[in-house]
């Protein structure tokens, strides 16, 4: 298998899919939780991406560079190298992934379109997981 077959599979299988939900939830612990990323990212570039991942309509989507820059932007940048070294993957890789996920996983985890209310589960994540890679 190529190179970009296994990295494929790597982040397509369950256990990649867990992989990234993972960098996902440690970028939301580091900034400081869902309202704080968002935050960041909208600071940073991504806020008509931002509303539309939060908001009832379709998601509007965002490149792995775009993504990558904006949280390189806000101070994350080393949880994305952090878990790239981890996972074996190349930052670029890992952000074009990320780049899929994360607008799914705020739409997830914001189901009423208000990143503020009440305590994010990020428990929840697991089961989009599940849904996404099962």
């Amino acid at each position: 298998m190529s190179m970009f077959g296994d990295l494929v599979g790597k982040l397509t299988g369950k256990e990649g899919g867990a992989a990234l939900m993972s960098v996902v939830t440690a970028l939301i612990e580091r900034a400081g939780g869902l309202q704080a990323l968002l935050g960041l990212l909208e600071k940073n570039g991504l806020g008509a991406q931002i509303a539309s991942w939060v908001g009832q309509g379709a998601n509007q989507p965002v490149s792995g560079s775009q993504l990558g820059q904006a949280l390189e932007q806000g101070g994350l940048g080393s949880v994305i190298r952090d878990h790239a070294s981890q996972l074996g993957l190349g930052e670029d890789a890992l952000n074009d992934q990320l780049a899929k996920l994360l607008p799914e996983a705020v739409n997830h985890l914001t189901p009423d379109g208000d990143a503020a209310v009440g305590k994010v589960d990020l428990g929840g994540l697991g089961a989009l997981a599940g849904k996404l890679f099962g």
